[in-house]
């Protein structure tokens, strides 16, 4: 395919980047600008990469050798692994600046003068002097006088006033590009997204998250991420956010809080949901009773092997958690009535559906106490080979589970999140081009300007 020498930014998101051979590297998911403080355009430094491993790393456009309909060619199969981190005057094309507020003076576009209006797209084009600059964009006014969407204008990027630093800061600015980029990511991936973007971005991506999406998101970020995020919310939504994560993780986050601010925050809370909260406080974080959700899978004997599979689909639950269902006297909220044993998810598949739960119990399974150290709590999981387990107190009522991602959790350095394993990585980063230099030239325009960021 021919290569092209103009490119709208929001029809790079979702290439493929192949190395110099055709071996796929990853995909495209932005673009870093260098912002300007005078009145010359942007300049493209770079592309953000996501790697398959869901990594997002920085690759210099000066290894790009061509730039087609559907993938991004670089001149080595080589690149840095280390994460993507802006420095002070680099900004995100789609995390930042697609959504922003601007005005247009464009004698051109008299009809434009005056009117607020949003950027839906940037166009780059490679200059003379094999720059990647930014000379277009694309802009659309809210509303008509009728209420009917306004047609999209492309203006020159001298025509355009509020695409700056400062004007960046201001609040309003909106997040449909931004939100667009994580339709159907996990949890995990749009966290790491959320933590390339500065404070005040990051915040309003959150206030357009309905609470079980944000909280998914919030549970996967660092402990210090997860207090600033929700520190700068409103307390009101703070707590319907928390409501929403799975109490052992809500706990671990009201943990690091001040004792104050917790307690306002459950105060807060639907009791009902506050209450499972508030027991794991009472419990050590390094233990297994500060380890366990209040939530596993629960049954009575007398239930039946179809109604335990059934609840074991349960899409809620992570597949450590309807490894094993416990079974119990009632009341089977936790603490539930006395712990009579567990029955392993193998065990159910290989019964018939109409018999009942309390036949298959397995009895011998160890126990884990609450005030179990962390030690005690992997010996077990290694000694039982298991992925899941019982915390039951002293009087033998279950009060809850113990599973392995959240061992892995608090076995792992505090801050595992953000220092990732670097094997094989370069020992130092590229350096940011000045000038890139391309193989070789490229013709065309790819796509038009679209308030579509995925493809």
């Amino acid at each position: 395919m021919a290569a092209v020498s103009k490119v709208f930014v929001a029809r790079l998101v979702g290439l493929a980047v192949l190395g110099p051979d055709g071996e796929s590297i990853g995909r495209v998911r932005d673009l870093v600008l260098a912002l300007r403080y005078d009145a010359a355009p942007p300049r493209a430094l770079g592309l953000a990469v996501e790697l398959t491993t869901r990594r997002r790393i920085f690759v210099p456009m000066l290894r790009v050798t061509t730039i087609e309909p559907d993938s991004v060619t670089l001149n080595t199969g080589t690149v840095s692994l280390r994460r993507l981190n802006l420095r002070p005057g680099e900004a995100l094309a789609i995390g930042q600046i697609l959504d922003s507020r601007v005005s247009v003076v464009d004698p051109e576009h008299p009809e434009l003068t005056g009117t607020e209006l949003t950027v839906l797209d940037l166009a780059i084009e490679r200059n003379r002097t094999r720059d990647w600059v930014v000379t277009r964009v694309a802009v659309r006014a809210h509303r008509s006088l009728f209420g009917r969407r306004s047609d999209t204008q492309v203006v020159e990027w001298s025509s355009v006033r509020g695409l700056t630093h400062s004007s960046l800061e201001l609040p309003g600015q909106g997040v449909a590009q931004a939100l667009s980029q994580f339709d159907g990511m996990r949890a995990a991936d749009v966290a790491n997204a959320l933590r390339e973007l500065p404070v005040k971005r990051r915040q309003e991506i959150a206030a357009a998250l309905d609470d079980e999406r944000l909280a998914d998101i919030v549970q996967e970020l660092p402990v210090d991420d997860q207090t600033d995020l929700i520190g700068r919310m409103e307390v009101e939504r703070a707590a319907d956010v928390l409501e929403a994560m799975d109490p052992d993780d809500a706990a671990d986050l009201l943990f690091e809080l001040p004792d104050s601010e917790a307690e306002a925050l459950l105060q807060l809370m639907d009791p009902e949901e506050s209450a499972p909260v508030r027991r794991l406080l009472t419990h050590s974080p390094d233990t297994a009773g500060g380890l366990m959700t209040p939530e596993p899978l629960i049954v009575t004997a007398a239930t039946t092997i179809a109604e335990a599979l059934a609840r074991a689909r349960n899409p809620d639950l992570t597949p450590a958690s309807a490894s094993l269902t416990f079974v119990v006297r009632p009341p089977t909220s936790t603490p539930t009535g006395k712990y009579l044993g567990c029955v392993h998810l193998q065990a159910l598949l290989r019964e018939p559906p109409a018999n009942l739960v309390g036949g298959i119990i397995d009895t011998n399974l160890g126990r884990l106490d609450p005030a179990d150290s962390l030690e005690a709590v992997t010996r077990y999981f290694a000694t039982y080979n298991l992925v899941c387990g019982p915390v039951v107190d002293a009087e033998g009522h279950l009060l809850g589970a113990v599973t392995v991602d959240d061992l892995l959790d608090h076995l792992l350095p505090e801050d595992w999140r953000e220092t990732e394993l670097d094997e094989g990585e370069s020992a130092q980063a590229p350096a940011r081009p000045s000038i890139p230099t391309l193989r070789r030239p490229g013709t065309g325009e790819i796509g038009r300007p679209t308030p579509t960021v995925g493809r």
